[in-house]
C-alpha cells in the first residue's frame, strides 16, 4: 500500500482515475471498493475517507466523466469559425474523449449504467448536454426547438453508436479518421435539414 500522503484534492483525483479504469474493466457489480483501493494502493479506509461508499464512487466517477466530455466539446467549438468547423471540431473533441477515455465512455454509455435509474440519469444529463452543444449549431430558418433538439440526439446517436462499434470491433482507424467521416455524414445531414 502507498505509504505518500497526498493533498486531499489530488489523491481524490488520483483514486477516481482509478476507479474508471477498474469500474471499466468490471463494472459496477463485478468491482469492490477493495478491488479499486488495491489499485490505487491504498487502504481501504482511505478510500473511504474520500467516498462513503461504492455507489457515491460510481457516481462520482460517471459524473467526472461526463465533465470532461463536456468540457472538451465546449472548448473545442467555441474556438470553431463557423458552423461546419464547430460541427468537425466537436466531433473532433468527442472521438478524441473516446479514444482517450474508453473507460469513462464505456461506462457513461454502457448497458450497466442503464440498467439503475440514478446512473442512467446522470448518462442521460450527459447525452442532453452534448445535445444542446449540436442544437445550438443546426441554424435552419423556421427550425422549431423541439425539431432542433430532434435532430441533435440524431447527431448524437450517430456519434455513440459509432464509438462503441469503434470499441467493440476495435477498428483499426484513428480517431482523426473517425472524426473526419462522422462529421461530413453529419453536416451532409444538417445540411438537408428542413422544418417538418
Amino acid at each position: 500500500m502507498s505509504t505518500a500522503r497526498l493533498p486531499a484534492a489530488r489523491r481524490r483525483r488520483q483514486l477516481l482515475d482509478v476507479a474508471v479504469q477498474v469500474f471499466g474493466v468490471r463494472g459496477f457489480h463485478g468491482t469492490s471498493m477493495n478491488d479499486v483501493a488495491t489499485a490505487a494502493g491504498v487502504t481501504k479506509p482511505v478510500l473511504y475517507q474520500h467516498f462513503g461508499s461504492k455507489r457515491d464512487l460510481y457516481r462520482e466517477v460517471l459524473e467526472d466523466g461526463g465533465a470532461q466530455l463536456r468540457e472538451r466539446l465546449a472548448k473545442a467549438t467555441a474556438d470553431a469559425d463557423g458552423p461546419r468547423a464547430q460541427v468537425e471540431a466537436g466531433m473532433g473533441a468527442y472521438f478524441e474523449f473516446v479514444a482517450e477515455n474508453e473507460p469513462a465512455f464505456t461506462l457513461l454509455f454502457g448497458g450497466g449504467t442503464r440498467r439503475d435509474p440514478e446512473f442512467r440519469a446522470i448518462a442521460a444529463a450527459v447525452e442532453e448536454d452534448v445535445a444542446a452543444f449540436i442544437a445550438a449549431l443546426i441554424d435552419v430558418p423556421g427550425l422549431s426547438d423541439d425539431e432542433r433538439a430532434l435532430y441533435a440526439h440524431g447527431v448524437v446517436g450517430l456519434a455513440e453508436g459509432m464509438s462503441r462499434h469503434w470499441i467493440e470491433h476495435r477498428n483499426p482507424a484513428d480517431h482523426a479518421a473517425l472524426t473526419t467521416a462522422v462529421s461530413r455524414m453529419a453536416w451532409g445531414g444538417l445540411r438537408s435539414i428542413r422544418p417538418l
